[in-house]
């Protein structure tokens, strides 16, 4: 059974009117990424990825985290859409969040704007915001979406 899309309200947008294949898109407010008590990230320049089904996916320069919080791990996957992707322990002097950051080097067509950039799993850190909004991960902790009150559902990695 096909899931049921919400209604989007004034100002927000349904999940299930976003592309298959995924777009991307730039996108500029405030984002901020805390973990260990201290901002390890922040810019007010991303990318969002738009897939059917699932909440933005955001990419922030790696240029806007702190020196050292981003750690080289080994291991790889592959997305159909981006290509390989490698991945980033996140460290601060009071916590490590174990391949928490992934970024594509060398994305495949479409989406070479994010070559470099990193991406963070929300429900691995102490707190990602949009725009001065606390983010909800995406359900499941596989996929690496991020809910706010602007995206309506429901999202893929839910039951169901």
């Amino acid at each position: 059974m096909r899931p049921r899309p919400e209604t989007p309200g004034p100002g927000q947008e349904s999940v299930w009117d976003y592309p298959r294949p995924p777009r991307l898109e730039p996108f500029n407010a405030p984002i901020t990424i805390e973990l260990g008590g201290q901002v390890i990230a922040a810019t007010n320049r991303s990318w969002r990825v738009l897939e059917t089904s699932h909440p933005p996916t955001y990419y922030l320069p790696r240029s806007c985290f702190a020196d050292g919080v981003l750690r080289d791990t080994p291991g790889a996957s592959w997305c159909e859409w981006k290509g390989q992707a490698r991945y980033f322990d996140l460290v601060t002097p009071a916590a490590v969040a174990a391949k928490a950051a992934w970024t594509y080097p060398h994305p495949t067509a479409g989406f070479e704007p994010i070559a470099g950039a990193v991406a963070v799993m929300a429900g691995q850190v102490d707190r990602c915001t949009v725009d001065g909004e606390t983010v909800i991960p995406q359900p499941g902790g596989f996929y690496g979406g991020w809910i706010t009150s602007r995206v309506v559902g429901p999202f893929k990695g839910g039951p169901g």
